[in-house]
């Protein structure tokens, strides 16, 4: 059915700690809107008290129609045991609930006038929701999305790659009134974008996304929402994400300029009042040691004099009183960052002769490879076709087949990996970062950590209970704690925010050693200067 979604005067906050207040938004059939800012922002708190599952300090979140069904589906790094690919489809579109709700409401089918009224509404939610045919669908949306396991294998069996399609085909089965979106391109190869992308760009029902996949934004919104956390406002500007930059950009400019307009304003009527005063001291002094005591006329001309000189500070304190404040912009948190260089390797970085990796029923090979020093390789292909594979063997972590890997004398490999692996464990944070290095006194660890978001509240909480985002900012943080000479990056955009991926191009830049990027961000593999490029197609290895 048509819906539209409305929040009006919404607040929220952690604690003593305010995200946003005053936030007013509606949206209707057609409307795409990008939901945008740093993490910690409050995006997903948004989308939260949009779907009606949190309570907002303040203000209200309407439906209209109020029968209206509001899909929030979020990123599940974490799959549930025995669950299937289609219990899972079911369970993310809503059908799995909507058919648990109308099988208790049919049980209770005779006992009263209520109860019909009850099964009533619970077998149209069924009904709106696509309950009648999802099975059907299944089988179509699992071919569409190439995920050719079947609809009963259990979600742990995946690969990453393959759980990312079946997540994709959530969104495809889905029949919800409004939809909310939590990070959808996390883990989607370039395919998958695409077809993510033709979703939504056909969709009529209103959507919110939270994305930081700026190509994604670019293609697909036609408004953006911005948490402005350093500002604590909520913006809200009409036209697509580029129209949002430049409008943002302007509006800072501006308010810089107010700010300093009014601040030289206050500075220079300051100054004059100061002078004024001081002129007005300096005349009664010199006007007592120069007049006699019997003067009475020069006392009364002081005494006039004095009194215009206060008049005239009065008046420019009043000046000052009556312009009106501008507050200053506060300045945003920026993540600064470097990589640590370790002195150059040798000639040959890493080689691959006749490689040959055998996974379950996934082969990758035979390989020939060779990286040489101060390469810069891009590496895409699609989820499952071996890129993580291909690093494994390099680097020398996965046992070969056939073939012989070798890595170069004195290379050092700084790596994020995809799964962010170091940081995944029991340890606290700051003892799981130690254990990289040894070296570095837990003072120094914890501001080095700091500089990266993760603040003292962090720190002594276990690694695993990290969030996917501040894991990754663990291990940006740890490039820059640890010399290395070959970088080795896997999706490494996945849950970073949109400054922190472009502070991470801006050290790529600068970085003068080997790099081996995988990524399926479009404008990182645009932005980010590489000398080589390798495709990944079903277990075998080309250069473009």
């Amino acid at each position: 059915m048509s819906a539209t979604l409305q929040a009006t005067d919404l607040a929220a906050g952690h604690g003593d700690r305010s995200l946003f207040s005053g936030l007013n938004l509606i949206v209707a059939p057609g409307d795409v809107v990008g939901l945008v800012g740093a993490n910690g922002a409050g995006k997903t708190t948004l989308l939260r008290l949009l779907a009606g599952l949190d309570t907002a300090e303040r203000g209200r979140v309407a439906l209209a129609p109020p029968s209206a069904t509001v899909g929030l589906l979020r990123q599940e790094p974490d799959r549930r045991p025995g669950e299937t690919v289609r219990e899972f489809l079911a369970r993310r579109t809503g059908v799995a609930t909507a058919q648990a709700e109308m099988d208790a409401a049919a049980e209770a089918l005779g006992a009263s006038e209520d109860a019909d009224d009850r099964y009533s509404v619970a077998l149209e939610r069924w009904l709106a929701l696509g309950g009648a045919d999802l099975d059907d669908r299944i089988v179509g949306v699992l071919a569409e999305v190439g995920l050719d396991s079947g609809a009963d294998v259990p979600m742990t069996a995946l690969s990453g790659g393959q759980a990312a399609r079946a997540g994709l085909a959530t969104l495809l089965a889905s029949r919800y009134d409004v939809l909310l979106l939590d990070e959808p391109t996390n883990d989607l190869d370039l395919d998958g974008l695409a077809r993510l992308e033709a979703f939504v760009g056909a969709l009529r029902s209103p959507a919110v996304i939270v994305s930081h996949d700026r190509e994604f934004l670019a293609r697909t919104v036609n408004r953006i929402v911005e948490l402005d956390l350093a500002q604590r406002k909520v913006g809200v500007y009409e036209g697509g994400y580029q129209a949002y930059l430049d409008e943002r950009e302007v509006a800072r400019r501006h308010a810089r300029e107010a700010y300093e307009q009014y601040s030289g304003t206050v500075s220079q009527l300051t100054e004059r009042a100061r002078t004024q005063r001081n002129w007005m001291a300096a005349g009664v002094r010199n006007a007592r040691r120069k007049a006699p005591d019997n003067d009475k006329i020069g006392k009364n001309l002081r005494a006039e004099t004095s009194e215009k000189q206060a008049a005239k500070v009065r008046q420019t304190e009043r000046r000052i009183e009556r312009l009106e404040a501008v507050e200053e912009p506060r300045k945003e948190w920026q993540l600064q960052m470097t990589i640590a260089v370790a002195p150059r390797a040798g000639a040959v970085v890493s080689a691959l002769r006749g490689a040959v990796v055998r996974r379950g029923e996934f082969e990758l090979g035979p390989v020939d490879a060779q990286v040489d020093w101060a390469d810069r390789i891009a590496i895409t292909g699609s989820n499952g076709s071996g890129k993580s594979t291909l690093l494994g063997a390099m680097l020398g972590r996965l046992p070969l087949t056939s073939g012989s890997a070798s890595l170069g004398p004195g290379v050092r490999v700084g790596e994020v990996d995809q799964a962010r692996g170091l940081f995944l464990g029991d340890q606290s944070l700051v003892a799981a970062f130690r254990a990289e290095v040894p070296s570095w006194t837990e003072p120094e660890v914890r501001t080095l950590l700091a500089k990266f978001g993760l603040t003292a509240v962090h720190a002594p909480r276990p690694a695993e209970s990290l969030s996917p985002g501040e894991r990754t900012r663990a291990a940006l943080a740890l490039l820059q704690a640890r010399e290395v000479n070959l970088l080795v990056l896997d999706e490494p955009t996945n849950h970073l925010d949109l400054p922190a991926i472009e502070q991470l191009e801006s050290a790529l830049e600068s970085f003068p050693g080997t790099l081996l990027l995988v990524t399926h961000d479009r404008r990182m593999l645009d932005a980010v200067r590489v000398t080589r490029r390798w495709e990944v197609t079903e277990g075998r290895l080309l250069e473009s």
